[in-house]
């Protein structure tokens, strides 16, 4: 199924791609969120990612895709299932940001976007593992698959990071990718990049040519993945002709920058395009739940701090229950249709 093309022209980017820029971000989440986010994250030696380590964390059914040397056969031998052992993982965690930063991110309402919800969620969780020693790598998606940031432990390289995700996307802005976002590419990159286990994020709205659930459930089955979702509520039904006063309207491609007219007031026109979200949201849903990814939504408004607790709990969930086999929507908000 094609994606629904965002629904207004481009915004305002989410701030320049200057140092200086970059920095005010980072204070500035460093005073309002990352101190309220100590120890939740990561304690001073152990954290919530499970892996490639020595101590023992537990025991936990042994689920298709498992690394089989990990399967405790003592247990084994004493249960009708398979048992596979999990791990603490080590202190120097590497993690890797797969970010989407392409046209159609760069797009909410209410003077939010969503590019600027990925910059603040993606700089203050990046900032939550170098303080622990951890080092944080990217891969950036605008109009292609950009050249790797390399994992490095530092202040610096989160400033590095923003400033990237900044700049790719005013790129993408000026020159609009032909056919849209091609998500399986950097995914594939990823595969081609990530040699050793690692946590691994992939920020994105999702909006893209069909191809990556196979890639994405790879990377799920090899990694630790989160899939961080994106979304706005204007994407879900048309702009309300009686609230706003609109009728017809000019919509534009933030991708591609095609535009077509449309009669916002017309109620067959938005009963079919409310199907058509609908539609598209169940089987995005279930792209997601069967790739086998622990799944975050985030939506333009969201508070930052309380997304990133959410954040914490659902690391928390995942130790009683299998990695991918419980959508988390329902422990965050009411379906996005409703907020339409």
């Amino acid at each position: 199924m094609k994606p629904l093309p965002p629904l207004t022209p481009r915004s305002a980017a989410a701030g320049p791609a200057g140092p200086e820029a970059a920095e005010a971000l980072l204070r500035r989440l460093e005073w309002t969120v990352l101190r309220r986010l100590d120890g939740l994250l990561q304690g001073d030696w152990h954290t919530l990612w499970r892996g490639a380590g020595l101590d023992l964390a537990g025991l936990r059914e042994y689920e298709p895709g498992d690394d089989v040397r990990h399967i405790d056969w003592n247990v084994t031998a004493r249960l009708p299932q398979p048992y596979v052992r999990q791990y603490h993982e080590d202190r120097e965690l590497e993690a890797w940001f797969l970010l989407d930063v392409s046209g159609s991110v760069d797009f909410g309402s209410d003077g939010s976007t969503k590019l600027a919800l990925a910059r603040g969620f993606v700089a203050a969780l990046a900032r939550v593992l170098t303080r622990q020693g951890n080092c944080v790598g990217a891969l950036c998606y605008g109009r292609q698959v950009e050249p790797p940031l390399p994992p490095r432990a530092t202040r610096g390289q989160v400033l590095a990071l923003l400033q990237r995700m900044a700049a790719v996307a005013d790129d993408a802005a000026r020159t609009p990718a032909p056919g849209g976002t091609a998500l399986a590419a950097v995914l594939q990159a990823a595969e081609r990049l990530l040699r050793r286990r690692s946590l691994v994020f992939v920020v994105s709205d999702f909006i893209s040519q069909p191809g990556w659930p196979p890639v994405l459930a790879r990377l799920a089955a090899r990694h630790d993945l989160v899939a961080v979702r994106l979304w706005d509520a204007l994407e879900m039904a048309l702009p309300d002709e009686a609230g706003l006063g609109l009728g017809l309207l000019t919509v534009q491609d933030a991708e591609t920058g095609e535009q077509c007219l449309i009669d916002a007031g017309d109620p067959g026109l938005r009963q079919r395009y409310a199907a058509l979200a609908q539609a598209q949201e169940a089987a995005l849903r279930d792209d997601l739940a069967r790739s086998g990814a622990d799944v975050l939504e985030l939506a333009t408004g969201d508070d930052l701090l309380e997304a990133l607790l959410r954040f914490a709990d659902l690391r928390r969930q995942r130790e009683r229950r299998p990695p991918g086999r419980h959508f988390p929507r329902d422990l965050q908000r009411a379906e996005p249709g409703a907020a339409a």
